[in-house]
């Protein structure tokens, strides 16, 4: 594991290197933990999660000044039980070692691959989804048996406290430790020599979280994002594909880093989709303006920078369309938008969008939208609404993307026996499941001989004899 001795200088208000040291001295007096303990672990955080769901609930609504109740139990806390639950489920099986084949030239042996905890890893956590962001990569953590640091964004201040405090009446801090603090903490933060590092959030600061680790030769996983396509094909029922995209796009108001982030649709169908996109959008929230369902956007600068990008759309050329225009705003709670007519110069067909603003794209083919979509960075996600399996197979075959959801948006997330994880600019490495597991183990091959060794036929003195012998047997 790596050493604390390298640690270099911290955030004044933060004691980061007697944290590090701590687990470090912790996790070297215990390098193995048992299965029986790893799952103790995580059965007491899903017993704190239960008992404590009111407090966490609310403070992430004070955090984002309303944010659905509903979403949060939904969206954060049941995928949180969920993936602990899983994880004590397949925990055994998950840590036993895997036999593998040894080759003819190697008997008599035997060879297999044990996992074991890489040591003291960190995480830092986004502001959208500050619970099922932390809780999600731990559990991974804690199963493959490491010690873990948090760091939790300063854009939820409330919920990041009362995290912490949960988690801190089940774990000593050698076990789990949270971080709070601004910028300069998590700047503090990355620069730690952890055994491994996984980030979440917006690809900019991805690369600076690479850069900090590779002074540590550090092994991350980053989860970023980038813009999500949907594609609608030209016989899906426009009802059902406006529905599901609606729903994916206006959950947590689109500050989801998987969330939809513009439609292509036939050019024939164009109309017909915005006027069921439009349905299906006040179907879901019949009103905006003090309707509980509806999540605000977190903070005045991310709703700035979202009517930034549609004044910058509408004034290239874009038809911008408030779907509740006779509404009064309340707060920062910003109505879904569409934007139809949208060219590559504007900001919203080039930026991560993270709001509920969905710029309609048309196309005359499949092989057409797919092109679009392949000239720009793979993509977190992408979504195809088809139930044709040749179409299906066309668009999984000639697209790069972290995953794909066939007919729906979103659930391919919650599924904790998938990877969840980008490609290129969209992110690297995946987690959740026993894909998580693995990214916080080590791999180790082991070879084991006996007794009789049947290599030493191939010790020196070489001779013409030992040529033949190898050409006969394991090259001609």
């Amino acid at each position: 594991m790596n050493s604390p001795s390298a640690l270099p200088p911290v955030h004044s208000d933060l004691d980061l290197a007697a944290l590090f040291a701590a687990q470090c001295q912790a996790f070297a007096g215990n390098p193995l933990p048992p299965a029986a303990q790893r799952r103790q672990w995580l059965k007491s955080l899903r017993q704190a999660l239960l008992a404590g769901q009111d407090e966490l609930i609310e403070a992430i609504s004070e955090d984002f000044t309303g944010r659905s109740a509903d979403e949060t139990l939904l969206a954060e806390l049941l995928p949180s039980i969920q993936g602990l639950r899983h994880a004590e489920k397949h925990l055994q099986r998950w840590m036993r070692a895997s036999r593998r084949r040894v080759g003819l030239a190697f008997q008599p042996a035997s060879a297999q691959v044990r996992y074991q905890p890489l040591g003291v890893v960190g995480i830092i956590v986004p502001w959208n989804y500050p619970l099922f962001l932390a809780i999600g990569p731990l559990t991974c953590a804690l199963a493959a048996g490491n010690r873990v640091m948090l760091k939790l964004s300063e854009a939820t201040p409330a919920s990041g406290q009362a995290l912490k405090q949960l988690l801190a009446r089940v774990f000593p801090t050698d076990l789990v430790s949270v971080v709070l603090g601004e910028v300069e903490a998590g700047q503090a933060f990355a620069r730690l020599p952890f055994d491994h590092l996984l980030f979440t959030g917006a690809t900019s600061v991805g690369r600076q979280v690479m850069l900090a680790a590779a002074q540590n030769l550090t092994p991350v996983t980053l989860e970023l994002g980038g813009k999500s396509p949907a594609i609608v094909s030209a016989d899906v029922p426009l009802d059902t594909a406006a529905e599901r995209i609606a729903f994916g796009k206006t959950l947590n108001a689109g500050q989801t880093c998987v969330a939809p982030d513009y439609v292509l649709v036939p050019r024939e169908r164009l109309e017909a989709f915005s006027d069921a996109y439009q349905r299906a959008v006040h179907r879901l929230y019949p009103r905006i303006a003090n309707n509980p369902d509806y999540t605000a956007i977190i903070n005045p600068r991310q709703l700035q920078r979202l009517q930034h990008l549609l004044d910058d759309a509408r004034e290239k050329g874009a038809q911008v369309l408030d779907l509740y225009p006779g509404e009064t705003r309340q707060g920062r709670r910003l109505p879904p938008h569409l934007l139809a007519g949208v060219s590559d110069d504007m900001q919203v067909m080039q930026d991560e969008i993270f709001g509920p603003l969905l710029p309609l794209v048309p196309y005359d083919s499949l092989d057409q939208a797919l092109a679009y979509i392949n000239q720009r960075p793979r993509p977190l996600a992408l979504y195809y609404f088809g139930y044709d399996r040749a179409g299906q197979e066309h668009v999984l075959s000639h697209t790069h993307s972290g995953g794909v959801c066939l007919n729906d948006t979103l659930l391919h997330v919650a599924q904790d026996d998938l990877p969840f994880g980008g490609v290129g600019p969209s992110g690297m490495g995946h987690y959740h499941g026993h894909d998580g597991f693995l990214t916080f183990s080590k791999a180790k091959a082991v070879l084991a001989k006996q007794r009789f060794n049947a290599a030493r036929l191939i010790y020196p003195p070489y001779g013409k004899a030992l040529q033949r012998l190898v050409y006969k047997l394991f090259i001609r």
